[in-house]
């Protein structure tokens, strides 16, 4: 950034431009006077889309009037969201710093790989561009609206602390940063530095009718499991050839270590650094590291 210029924040989501959490977002960076905001977002929900992107076809970005920012909806990823709004091809600046959220729901452990939210900051880090992803843990029943706006307040001081390394050139180039918002955020236990874990949604697939309005899935990967099950198929009125299916969710695998999703529930905004790439184990490394060699002895081509 500029010497005595405020910095630039560009703003992005995977729940769309019209997204409650992005908006409050937005309103939060806006009334400090400390930011110059751009906002690049989805025109409509792209949640679980992970590191999509729109290769062949082209993107629209239709002008979208939100106060204090400077804002377009766009017809692609979030991935795409975050690179067109770095490239200088709609915004004159570049910005100092993407921040992609609030999602609605979490985004721990393995649900980060389906992220769209993670995938719009993972995209501004293969850019060179500090990047963080905020998701608040939205609970049916619990959460309300105003949640997003004490999310927004209780990740200034991250984003605050985040510019100010990068005012010094003193922030870390090798990670962007994933942060989760736990659904009682009013009386949340402070910063706690975590790891990603290996929670994960258990999914299964069911067949329907062309007709069945099943519960919408939480975006992006909240663990909350409660929703309406689609009711069940009526095969006499499907065709042989035709067949639907829609996920339903069939349990939970949630990590009991020392990682995101455990500090989460316990009351905990997580921090947790992310790099592009999730690493093998060691101990698989070390397995395969042994076993390679003996691949050719072992199963030679010809008897494939």
């Amino acid at each position: 950034m500029e010497d005595g210029s405020k910095p630039t924040i560009l703003v992005t989501n995977d729940d769309g431009i019209d997204a409650p959490g992005l908006r409050d977002l937005v309103r939060v960076l806006v009334s400090t006077n400390r930011y110059n905001v751009q906002v690049c977002a989805p025109d409509s929900e792209k949640s679980a889309v992970s590191h999509g992107i729109t290769w062949i076809h082209p993107v629209s970005a239709k002008r979208v009037d939100i106060d204090g920012a400077t804002a377009f909806a766009v017809s692609g990823t979030p991935a795409d969201c975050t690179s067109l709004g770095i490239s200088k091809a709609l915004f004159p600046k570049i910005a100092d710093l993407v921040v992609s959220g609030i999602n609605k729901g979490s985004n721990c452990g393995y649900h980060i790989v389906y992220s769209g939210t993670v995938g719009g900051a993972r995209e501004a880090f293969f850019n060179d561009i500090p990047a963080i992803s905020i998701s608040y843990d939205w609970v049916e029943r619990k959460s309300n609206i105003h949640d997003f706006t004490l999310a927004a307040e209780a990740c200034k001081p991250i984003i605050n602390a985040v510019l100010l390394e990068v005012n010094n050139q003193s922030y870390p180039q090798k990670c962007f940063l994933n942060v989760e918002v736990p659904t009682n955020v009013a009386n949340h236990k402070g910063y706690k530095l975590t790891t990603q874990g290996k929670s994960i949604i258990r999914m299964g697939w069911k067949q329907v009718t062309s007709g069945t309005q099943g519960g919408k899935m939480l975006s992006t990967m909240t663990m909350e499991t409660d929703n309406e099950a689609p009711t069940e198929t009526d095969t006499a009125s499907i065709s042989p050839d035709h067949l639907m299916f829609k996920r339903e969710v069939r349990g939970a695998q949630v990590d009991s270590d020392d990682t995101d999703h455990r500090y989460l529930q316990e009351g905990y905004i997580t921090v947790t650094p992310l790099g592009a790439l999730s690493r093998a184990e060691l101990d698989c490394h070390a397995y395969f590291k042994d076993w390679l060699p003996s691949v050719a002895e072992c199963c030679p081509s010809s008897a494939l």
